[in-house]
């Protein structure tokens, strides 16, 4: 199983065309959204590239292959134009080749609680991942509380404040980094 994963977009669609580059590149069996797709939020500036509209088409463009969870900034009228689901606080899912968790959340309700997300875990068992966004930072490291568990953010697509746009790929049971 390949999964391509992104978070904060924030309507930055210059920074979305690159990722669907990416997609491309990749061809993950998969896109994980992590929340924050459309709009910038009251914390944040406008991306240069801001244009909601046109992240929409390219997101609906991918919409089979899409799981997505609700970020802070989403609403109810982000469900009525985008054509898949991202109004979960989190979902999960299993793979099939390591028989571990994969448990994806933006980080404002379940979070580990570094770089200003909540501190709010959820079950898991070693080997399980905790994977979320919201901090705009990137992360991979292993839990200080849950033996085994590691914890993953891929950064930011539209927003960076670690300096590089980024998204992140899970294959082989790995996770890494990769720059837009």
């Amino acid at each position: 199983m390949k999964l391509l994963i992104a978070s904060d977009i924030h309507g930055a669609a210059d920074a979305c065309k690159r990722l669907m580059a990416a997609m491309d590149k990749h061809q993950p069996d998969r896109l994980v959204l992590l929340g924050d797709l459309l709009y910038h939020g009251p914390r944040n500036d406008l991306p240069a590239d801001y244009d909601p509209k046109s992240v929409i088409a390219l997101l609906n463009a991918h919409a089979q292959n899409i799981i997505a969870v609700r970020g802070n900034c989403e609403a109810e009228v982000d469900q009525m134009v985008l054509d898949f689901p991202c109004m979960a606080t989190y979902n999960q899912l299993l793979d099939p080749a390591t028989g571990h968790t994969l448990f994806f959340t933006h980080g404002h309700v379940y979070g580990p609680g570094l770089h200003n997300s909540v501190h709010n875990l959820p079950v898991l068992a070693p080997g399980d991942a905790m994977v979320y966004g919201h901090t705009h930072i990137k992360v991979n490291q292993l839990s200080d509380e849950l033996e085994g568990v590691r914890y993953f953010n891929p950064g930011s697509v539209g927003i960076p404040k670690d300096g590089t746009a980024s998204f992140g790929i899970y294959h082989d049971g790995r996770f890494e980094h990769c720059e837009l």
